[in-house]
């Protein structure tokens, strides 16, 4: 995949995402770059959304 951004993810990225799925809602993952502009794979904003930007996602420290 010649041209996509790989690595850390910036701030701006982040809004761009959760922007992106405030008003368009989530689920349609590998069609959201193109749609969006975006410059990751479709899989990347997928995980990043479950494991981090999610509204209900847990963010307490674990505790075994």
């Amino acid at each position: 995949n010649k041209g996509l951004k790989r690595g850390s993810w910036t701030q701006e990225e982040d809004k761009k995402l959760l922007a992106f799925v405030e008003k368009h809602g989530h689920g349609s993952w590998q069609t959201l770059p193109a749609k969006a502009g975006f410059q990751r794979c479709g899989k990347s904003y997928r995980l990043k959304w479950i494991n981090y930007l999610r509204p209900d996602i847990k963010k307490a420290k674990f505790n075994p």
